[in-house]
């Protein structure tokens, strides 16, 4: 089977089988699985770990990943124990979750197991008993005090992040992991921002999965990719839910999500003004600052709208000079704003050399960053601007830049191309354009 999957010629093998051996390919787990869904130390090639976090996004393949996992360490399959183990705590927010997703659902416990391999399930002792004695039995997260005295040599915890008692249950089940030689357990989960889970992440006794719902494209159906992906990617919601990212606000930031959220629109209206705004970098080399280029437009109404974000690193002058007047003229736009703090002769000539009719408007910075960007904040709040689409990469910077700038000490360069370009439009001198055009 194998060898027909790397010549190409897995439809010929399986058209080929029998049931029975249709059956067993339906449950070999080695052949069907992901890369990320298999356990780290043959994933990753490491298995130092107590905790192993999978992250992914709605329909990703997480449960059918932790079925798969009590699976190997109940029977004792290589790669996922050295032997089987003998109690396994099934934990879920509640008994109903542990029932319906973990055990009987079309990807739980007994759906991945063959006939022969199958677990005895007793709904009425919340356990499942293997035909070679191993033993898992479920536990819901909205009692914490059911998890004190049980021991084990496993734990699989599933949506660990939407618990309503999540530090005290799983607090409880780390004294109940204390059988076997080496107790583990696995948490799979859409990631949410939650105390526990930025403890989990931090520790180095923890093995990290992340998986997005577009890498199982293959069991999903082809209308959900088509909505819901469509809709909701590059968002907030979407990128929790669908990429498996942990999205977080830092408390001093300028923007938060929330505002960021709703200010968003699917399309910008008419606009009467379009500029293209640049903060070029000092260097090209490898690991410097980022060329900040984002675009933006002012309607009728006054209000500013985010058209596009085209930053990116290690731009040469020329690559990024292109990307500038490339996007200026898909915009149709009315000039381009050009911070020239450093090397502004340099930044002039690139673009002439480029469009020598290319309109620009030079720009110096006197205040500092937090300054200028502050006055911008404030039309955010007030509601008069708004992002035409979902910008990832830009409103990360928005929404991690406090008083002493962005976490990490990483430059804000595409924050510094929307400020200026907000600025130009709403906040300096007014203009009056005779065109009014739809992006």
């Amino acid at each position: 089977m194998s060898a027909c999957w790397r010549n190409g010629r897995l439809d010929e093998a399986v058209a080929g089988l029998s049931p029975g051996g249709a059956h067993w390919l339906l449950h070999c787990w080695s052949l069907l699985a992901r890369p990320a869904q298999m356990p780290p130390e043959l994933a990753q090639g490491g298995g130092d770990w107590i905790t192993w976090l999978v992250m992914g996004g709605r329909g990703a393949g997480k449960t059918r990943t932790g079925a798969e996992w009590v699976r190997g360490l109940a029977l004792g399959t290589p790669g996922f124990a050295s032997r089987p183990a003998g109690r396994i705590a099934l934990v879920a927010e509640t008994f109903s979750d542990v029932r319906e997703v973990m055990v009987e659902g079309v990807s739980g416990l007994l759906a991945v197991h063959p006939r022969h391999e199958r677990p005895r399930w007793e709904p009425t002792r919340r356990r499942l008993e293997w035909p070679n004695g191993a033993i898992a039995q479920g536990f819901s997260a909205d009692d914490p005090e059911s998890l004190r005295g049980p021991q084990f040599d496993a734990a699989w915890c599933d949506e660990l992040a939407k618990w309503r008692y999540a530090e005290a249950a799983f607090d409880m089940l780390q004294f109940g992991l204390r059988l076997g030689e080496r107790p583990r357990q696995m948490v799979t989960t859409t990631p949410r921002a939650t105390q526990l889970m930025r403890r989990l992440i931090a520790d180095p006794m923890t093995a990290i999965t992340r998986m997005g719902t577009a890498e199982n494209a293959a069991h999903l159906a082809p209308t959900f990719l088509e909505t819901v992906v469509s809709r909701y990617a590059g968002t907030r919601l979407g990128r929790q839910e669908l990429e498996g990212e942990l999205i977080e606000d830092r408390a001093d930031a300028l923007w938060s999500r929330a505002g960021i959220e709703a200010a968003r629109e699917e399309a910008a209206p008419a606009l009467a003004r379009i500029v293209v705004a640049v903060d070029p970098p000092a260097s090209s080399r490898k690991g410097a600052d980022a060329c900040g280029i984002v675009a933006a437009g002012l309607d009728g109404e006054g209000i500013a709208h985010v058209l596009a974000d085209e930053s990116g690193h290690g731009l040469t002058p020329a690559a990024w000079g292109a990307r500038v007047v490339a996007l200026f003229h898909k915009l149709a736009a009315d000039r381009v704003v050009v911070e020239v703090n450093q090397g502004g002769e340099m930044v002039r000539t690139i673009l002439a050399g480029i469009d020598p009719a290319l309109p620009v408007a030079e720009v110096r910075a006197t205040r500092g960053k937090w300054l200028r960007a502050e006055p911008v904040a404030a039309l955010y709040e007030r509601g008069r601007v708004r992002h035409a689409g979902a910008f990832p990469a830009l409103e990360d910077e928005l929404c991690d830049f406090g008083p002493d700038g962005l976490s990490g000490g990483r430059s804000p360069d595409r924050l510094d191309a929307l400020v200026w370009a907000i600025t130009a439009l709403a906040l300096g001198p007014k203009e009056t354009a005779p065109r009014v055009r739809r992006v």
